[in-house]
């Protein structure tokens, strides 16, 4: 008996999610996602196509060069992995009002870092790529519950095969909303990450990896 074909697979990365969950405070940020999504899917997925949900970030005071390094980095997975998609949502940082703790005084102001765009901008996806045929089995990196519906649809109307993958598991639970809906969850071992890394410069490039990752 023959094996079956691997399943066309696309995977669907909600950036800000994968960082926070999965790569802040390691050494494993300078990832080639094709590579890794396909160490931790194995043989029986063939990955087509990953597609990248983020937004430029703005520099703080306490970090001003992290869209240097994020720009560094997304020119290396633009020069290097021809499968990568990048897809850009928008990014917010701003000054609002919130209670106070503590008070006195009754309020202070804080700022405020939002990610708008990228969930949604995922789901459309997902949708539009099924209605196309474009693949076997999606992937979802993330773990954001409003992702929820989009899968539901793709189950019911395409019959497509879902995988998930929580950025940050087992430490961090899986959503019970976008489980419901998937055929297999898989975590991302230390193993996969190391196994994973950019080329650092990347060939034929003077793009390196950014000294304080």
């Amino acid at each position: 008996m023959t094996n079956p074909a691997p399943h066309r697979t696309i995977v669907y990365i909600d950036g800000f999610n994968f960082y926070y969950g999965e790569v802040k405070g390691t050494q494993w940020k300078w990832l080639n996602p094709v590579k890794l999504f396909q160490n931790v899917l194995g043989d029986q997925n063939d990955v087509v196509k990953v597609k990248y949900f983020t937004a430029r970030v703005q520099p703080t005071l306490t970090d001003p060069d992290v869209h240097v390094r994020q720009d560094t980095y997304l020119r290396a997975l633009t020069t290097y992995c021809p499968l990568v998609e990048l897809h850009f949502g928008h990014f917010l940082r701003h000054k609002i009002s919130m209670e106070h703790a503590n008070p006195p005084p009754e309020k202070v102001q804080v700022w405020k870092n939002e990610e708008k765009g990228s969930d949604v901008n995922l789901a459309l996806h997902v949708l539009n790529d099924a209605w196309l045929d474009a693949y076997d089995c999606a992937v979802i990196v993330s773990n954001d519950s409003d992702l929820s519906d989009s899968l539901r649809l793709v189950k019911e109307q395409h019959n497509k095969v879902i995988g998930l993958i929580t950025p940050g598991a087992p430490v961090r639970g899986t959503s019970r909303q976008l489980k419901k809906h998937a055929d297999f969850v898989k975590p991302i071992r230390t193993w996969a990450l190391e196994a994973s890394q950019l080329p650092n410069p990347i060939p034929g490039e003077n793009i390196h990896k950014p000294v304080t990752w």
